[in-house]
């Protein structure tokens, strides 16, 4: 009997904070396990209370790995309809204020045994490897595969640092060239990358599907399915397409008279964004943030979405699977939500008060089966498969040979040393905490401390010099 693969999905957040990093690679394990044709591991990060405080909302904390990992999978069951079929594992992480972001501390490869180490997804590659200090990605992994979902250089260009733009493009690039031999690109508003292809190997929450399908059934039986007019949600940060939009209701006011919005999110720039908001003279309202599955949003026809600073915008394809009319900006960003009749994109002013005024005036169209199956997490799954060529089911097994050249058809020896004395280069850089932290690196994650050695039970690692680890 064939061995089945070995998926281990490394990813940079957790539930219950409720970003893309921690909710997408969940869903991915779930639905790549289903079939039981493969063994999944999710690889997620565990944080110690005092950094659960500062990302996990409402106060909720957990005291070990098996309470956290217990509420991942009630909340996934509870969404799902049905019990998963993969496991989960903690490496040690460590939270950064500066850059809102979960950094991995030490030699996070570790957490997978030798000999279950067959294939790795990193979830955010470049994010997983711009400090990585241990066995190198591809040695450990037969292949590694990389799914980019942040635009890491758009946020940056948006603080107009041309310099730190120029740095982190190349970093980027650079890692992600050491550790994995396949990447996918979410869509083209992300940066060219060493052997990538571009495909949206996401889903949406099954609940919005269902809540899609009620509003059909009303839709068909002649009731009204939507009570409420346009509305927002996104993380409430300047970036998020908050002063686009802003800016576009400010700009066309009079063309837009009567028109109300809701805006629904938290975060860092609430407050500006509700002082911001007060001076239209349009009605917008300001609200905390919520879960986009809240019967709250149930009845909204429309759903606006300024944002070009997301890859694949989740909430975008939540709202489409709700069957609302969607405005959007024709942007990369945006490419997949072409397909279906309830978006409408806009290029310029102009164009948004046409999209606003049509899709106020319109019925949104009952989304057809086949749509309803592309915004799926059982297409995302086939998708994801096909392009890294894993579709030829659960006995195909590529050797370590044909994995790299399946990475890079044409590769040369000579490309072969330069890789490795990249990996050198990067190995030595990561290994020191002067270049570790002039680079950005929180201060003492070369390994872990004594702290989360303990709540992992991991053993307390040495460093080459024989020293353990940090009390």
């Amino acid at each position: 009997m064939a061995k089945k693969q070995h998926i281990a999905i490394y990813t940079t957040a957790s539930l219950p904070w409720m970003t893309g990093t921690a909710v997408n690679p969940l869903f991915r394990a779930c639905y790549l396990a289903k079939d039981g044709e493969r063994k999944v591991t999710l690889v997620i990060p565990w944080l110690s209370l005092k950094d659960q405080g500062h990302v996990y909302p409402n106060n909720l904390t957990f005291k070990s790995a098996l309470e956290h990992e217990a509420y991942v999978l009630k909340w996934l069951e509870d969404r799902t309809g049905f019990i998963s079929r993969f496991n989960i594992k903690f490496y040690p992480g460590r939270f950064s204020i500066d850059k809102r972001s979960i950094l991995p501390v030490g030699d996070i490869t570790e957490i997978i045994p030798d000999e279950e180490a067959d294939i790795a997804v990193l979830e955010e590659p470049e994010h997983l490897t711009w400090y990585h200090h241990g066995k190198r990605w591809k040695s450990k992994f037969r292949m590694v595969i990389g799914v980019v979902h942040t635009n890491y250089l758009e946020y940056v260009k948006r603080e107009k640092n041309a310099a730190q733009a120029f740095l982190l493009k190349h970093i980027n690039s650079w890692v992600i060239s050491i550790y994995c031999d396949k990447v996918i690109r979410l869509s083209a508003a992300t940066q060219e990358l060493p052997r990538s292809v571009i495909c949206n190997v996401h889903g949406v929450n099954p609940k919005f599907l269902e809540i899609g399908k009620k509003k059909k059934e009303e839709l068909e039986d002649g009731k009204p399915a939507f009570s409420k007019g346009v509305y927002y949600i996104g993380k409430m940060i300047w970036n998020k397409g908050y002063r686009e939009l802003l800016n576009l209701l400010s700009d066309h006011q009079k063309e837009l008279v009567g028109l109300e919005v809701d805006l629904y999110g938290t975060g860092e720039d609430s407050n500006e964004v509700k002082v911001a908001a007060k001076k239209l003279e349009l009605p917008v309202r300001v609200h905390p943030g919520r879960d986009h599955a809240d019967t709250s949003f149930h009845d909204y026809k429309v759903f606006l979405n300024p944002s070009t600073t997301d890859v694949v915008c989740t909430t975008t394809a939540e709202a489409l699977a709700m069957g609302k009319i969607v405005v959007c900006a024709n942007h990369p960003s945006n490419e997949f939500f072409k397909q279906f009749t309830n978006c409408c994109m806009y290029e310029d002013g102009e164009g948004f008060v046409t999209a606003i005024q049509k899709a106020l005036d319109e019925q949104p169209a009952p989304l057809t089966d086949a749509q309803r199956y592309e915004l799926s997490w059982e297409a995302a799954t086939k998708r994801f498969l096909r392009a890294v060529q894993l579709d030829q089911g659960p006995n195909r097994r590529l050797s370590k040979t044909s994995s790299k050249k399946f990475a890079s058809l044409s590769s040369s020896n000579m490309t072969k040393k330069m890789e490795d004395a990249s990996a050198y280069i990067h190995n030595a850089v990561s290994g020191t905490e002067f270049t570790r932290t002039a680079f950005g690196a929180i201060p003492g994650t070369l390994y872990p401390d004594n702290e989360l050695c303990k709540e992992l039970g991991l053993p307390s690692p040495t460093n080459s010099m024989g020293q353990c680890c940090r009390k």
